[in-house]
């Protein structure tokens, strides 16, 4: 593992955007979008950390993971949906079939429990009961098990540029998506959230909710795109301690980038105004965080790509005869 001020030490290093010599860039929270030829398109993950739909910090090896990650979890999931993925050129980048995504963002829930203003337990902590189409009964008590995982899907921006909750019965109601493609990405969306719970559950962590991104193809099929099972799009536990602490009343042990949030709810950030400076140290303790659940998930030693990253992926999309 590389030591902590090692990381505080690439800080600067850490890779804030691309600057390729590729038309049609889009950037989004994360990742910088590149069309390429015959309908495929180049992603690169960057090291943005995005939490509270804000770009806070950047995070030494956050992109090599989320762009690793995602792949390895395409390949476990393949048998259940396709995807978009057509190779990794570079640590940091994909090359994936272009794909309209869907206007809708699909959270899959396994607990009740969240800071966030959309999350559930926030929710239910404000006094609601029907949330996202859902009867909730009084007396939950936070960080518990939801009886069977729920899909509280939310629209991606929205008005407000901020993600909209919806309810199922909404998303075809509203015109989002037609009957039949929602139902065929709701089943996905559980199957491949079982599939997690499963991997996660032999990692000694406990998946507890997520978000899918699908999209459409040329040929009118949904596929999954975006990222799958990372500690940006999911919040994981740690399993051994679950019982004992929830039954104290006691927050589970994160393991994903949850931290983070907490860290600013605790000085009483939520996602208005401006947030508040953390600390050097906050930042290479997330780097950690994403390094070791890479390794726990897959099984495989993390190989830290050389910084800076834009001459070396430069250098890989050559030998990968991308045109630049």
């Amino acid at each position: 593992m590389i030591s902590r001020d090692e990381l505080v030490k690439l800080l600067p290093q850490a890779l804030n955007e691309t600057d390729l010599p590729l038309a049609g860039k889009t950037s989004g929270k994360v990742r910088d979008w590149y069309d390429l030829t015959n309908g495929e398109r180049l992603i690169v993950t960057t090291d943005r950390l995005s939490a509270f739909d804000i770009i806070l910090a950047r995070v030494p090896y956050k992109g090599q993971v989320l762009n690793q990650l995602s792949a390895w979890w395409f390949e476990q999931t393949k048998d259940l949906i396709h995807n978009h993925l057509i190779s990794i050129p570079d640590p940091n980048a994909a090359v994936v079939r272009v794909a309209d995504p869907l206007l809708v963002e699909v959270i899959v829930r396994g607990f009740i429990t969240g800071v966030t203003s959309t999350a559930l337990w926030y929710r239910y902590s404000l006094g609601e009961r029907e949330i996202y189409g859902y009867t909730f009964p009084d007396g939950l008590q936070k960080n518990a098990a939801l009886p069977e995982p729920i899909i509280t899907p939310t629209t991606k921006g929205g008005i407000t540029g901020h993600d909209e909750r919806l309810t199922c019965a909404e998303v075809v109601e509203k015109g989002l998506l037609d009957a039949k493609t929602w139902k065929q990405v709701q089943s996905a969306a559980l199957a491949i959230f079982k599939r997690g719970q499963e991997v996660a559950h032999k990692a000694g962590l406990i998946l507890v909710d997520t978000k899918y991104e699908f999209g459409l193809a040329n040929d009118g099929s949904v596929v999954l795109i975006d990222e799958v099972h990372t500690p940006d799009s999911s919040r994981f536990w740690k399993a051994d301690t679950y019982e004992e602490r929830f039954g104290a009343g006691e927050d589970p042990e994160n393991f994903d980038k949850e931290f983070v949030r907490l860290e600013y709810a605790r000085q009483g950030y939520r996602g208005d105004g401006t947030p508040p400076r953390m600390a050097a140290e906050l930042w290479a303790a997330a780097s950690e965080r994403y390094i070791t659940i890479y390794e726990l998930l897959t099984g495989k030693k993390f190989e830290a790509a050389a910084y800076p990253v834009e001459p070396r992926l430069i250098e890989n999309l050559r030998k990968a005869r991308i045109e630049l």
